[in-house]
């Protein structure tokens, strides 16, 4: 990581990142955005390569995140879904019952239809 001046802004921090089509590209703290995920604790940056546009995410060790947050980088903390922890009951869903319910939403009264479902109806 280096630095730079730029005319509007002073001092502004430069990273030097991997593109995996591009190779070592360089990109202002501005350019990049760490992601911790606040129920792993586990880090990483994305980035648009400046060259070839492609999104490109890394993982981050927490020194690294410490470092680019330090610099200014932005981050932002997020947090898995609460029902990955749900206790799941029953086979998964397969691909026949994904079918049937597209046929299913396929008709006029569907929502009648599975409500009634629900609350132990025939409605076949």
């Amino acid at each position: 990581m280096g630095m730079r001046k730029t005319v509007k802004e002073g001092w502004v921090a430069t990273i030097k990142a991997s593109c995996p089509t591009c190779g070592d590209v360089e990109l202002t703290t501005r350019d990049v955005q760490v992601l911790l995920c606040a129920t792993t604790n586990q880090g990483s940056y994305t980035f648009q390569c400046p060259a070839c546009r492609l999104a490109v995410s890394k993982p981050a060790e927490a020194r690294i995140v410490d470092v680019l947050v330090a610099s200014g980088v932005r981050l932002s903390v997020w947090q898995m879904p609460a029902e990955l922890e749900e206790p799941r009951e029953g086979a998964p869903i397969s691909y026949d019952d994904l079918l049937a319910f597209h046929f299913e939403l396929q008709r006029d009264d569907w929502f009648e239809r599975l409500t009634g479902m629900l609350a132990g109806e025939d409605h076949s």
